[in-house]
C-alpha cells in the first residue's frame, strides 16, 4: 500500500472517531440536560424537544424523521460525501438519543442511585448542556458533516453570506425555534425562555471555538537589523519548529534598511517567540496581532472548503 492511501486511510479513520465522539457528546448535553432539565433548544433537536414536550414522543425518532427531507436536500446542494458523513451523524446520535432516552429518563434501576437530571438547577442544567452540545456538534462541523436538520440550511446561507461565522447564523435560527416554544412550555415559561437562549448562547460560543479555535495564531511582525533578525529567524526555525518570512524594510525617519520579519505561531508558542526576540534584540520592533483564519501548511489546507 502507498503512502498516499494509507495517509487516505489515516484521514478516513481520524475523520469518523471525531464525528462519533461528536455523535456521542451531542444526546448527553441534549438529553440528560437540556430534555430531563425541562428546556428547550434550537435547531430540529430544538423542534424535536418541543414535539416532546407536547406530546411524549421520543426525541431521537422526531429527530430523524424531521432529518430525512433535509438530508435530501443537502445531498443535492453539497454531494454524496456530505450526504453519507451527514447520514451517519443522524442514524448514531438518532439512535443514542433515543437510547439515553430509554435508559436514563425511562428505565434506570433505583438501586444505581443516579438521578436525571442531575439536578433541578436550570442554570446549570442550560450552560452545561449548551456547552456539551456546542462541542459535539463543532466536532461534527470541523470534520466538514452536519447533525442534519437546520444545519443544512444554515450551510447553504454560510455559502451565501460568507462573511458571518457559522455559529451566529445557527444562533439567529436557533433563537426563532426557542421563542416557538413558548406555546410548548406552559409552567415557567419566562424562566425556561431565558435559560434557554442562555443555553443557545453558550453552544454558539463552544461551537465557534470548536469550529475555529485550532485555526487561530498570533500573527507576528518584528523588525530588526539584518543580523539579529538572521539571528531570531534561525532560532524560530530550529526552536520553534515554525516558518519565517523576510521582508525588506527601510525606516521612513532613520532610511536605515532593515529586515522584517513575519511569522504566524500558535498562542501557546507565542511566548516563547517573545523571549527569543528579546534575547537576540532588545531593540527589535514587534507588532502582535491576532489571526483567526490561517490557510497553508500545519493549518486549514488552501483547498478545503469554508466552515
Amino acid at each position: 500500500m502507498d503512502e498516499t492511501k494509507k495517509k487516505k486511510i489515516k484521514q478516513f479513520l481520524i475523520k469518523y472517531a471525531l464525528i462519533t465522539l461528536g455523535c456521542a457528546l451531542y444526546p448527553v448535553g441534549v438529553v440528560l440536560f437540556l430534555q430531563a432539565g425541562g428546556l428547550a433548544g434550537g435547531g430540529a433537536t430544538g423542534i424535536a424537544l418541543i414535539i416532546n414536550q407536547v406530546t411524549g414522543f421520543s426525541t431521537g425518532i422526531i429527530t430523524f424523521i424531521i432529518n430525512v427531507p433535509l438530508l435530501i436536500c443537502g445531498w443535492k446542494v453539497f454531494g454524496r460525501e456530505f450526504f453519507l458523513s451527514t447520514l451517519y451523524v443522524i442514524a448514531l446520535s438518532s439512535v443514542l438519543m433515543w437510547a439515553a432516552d430509554i435508559i436514563f429518563l425511562d428505565w434506570l434501576p433505583a438501586e444505581y442511585n443516579i438521578t436525571i437530571p442531575f439536578t433541578q438547577n436550570k442554570l446549570i442544567n442550560g450552560v452545561t448542556g449548551g456547552a456539551i452540545f456546542g462541542c459535539g456538534m463543532g466536532l461534527i462541523f470541523r470534520c466538514g458533516s452536519s447533525s442534519g436538520g437546520t444545519d443544512i440550511p444554515v450551510k447553504i446561507l454560510k455559502k451565501k453570506f460568507r462573511h458571518i461565522s457559522t455559529g451566529y447564523i445557527t444562533m439567529t435560527t436557533d433563537i426563532i425555534i426557542v421563542a416557538c416554544s413558548v406555546f410548548a412550555y406552559k409552567q415557567d415559561t419566562l424562566e425556561v425562555l431565558f435559560y434557554t437562549v442562555l443555553s443557545v448562547v453558550v453552544f454558539t460560543l463552544v461551537f465557534d471555538w470548536v469550529l475555529y479555535g485550532g485555526n487561530s495564531a498570533k500573527m507576528v511582525f518584528i523588525i530588526a537589523e539584518d543580523d539579529s533578525a538572521q539571528r531570531i529567524s534561525a532560532r524560530i526555525l530550529s526552536e520553534l519548529d515554525a516558518g519565517a518570512t523576510f521582508v525588506d524594510a527601510k525606516g521612513a525617519y532613520t532610511g536605515d534598511d532593515k529586515k522584517m520579519l513575519l511569522c504566524v505561531v500558535k498562542p501557546v508558542i507565542y511566548p516563547r517567540l517573545r523571549d527569543i526576540v528579546r534575547e537576540e534584540d532588545t531593540k527589535a520592533f514587534m507588532i502582535v496581532s491576532s489571526a483567526k483564519e490561517i490557510y497553508g501548511e500545519g493549518y486549514i489546507p488552501p483547498d478545503k472548503d469554508e466552515i
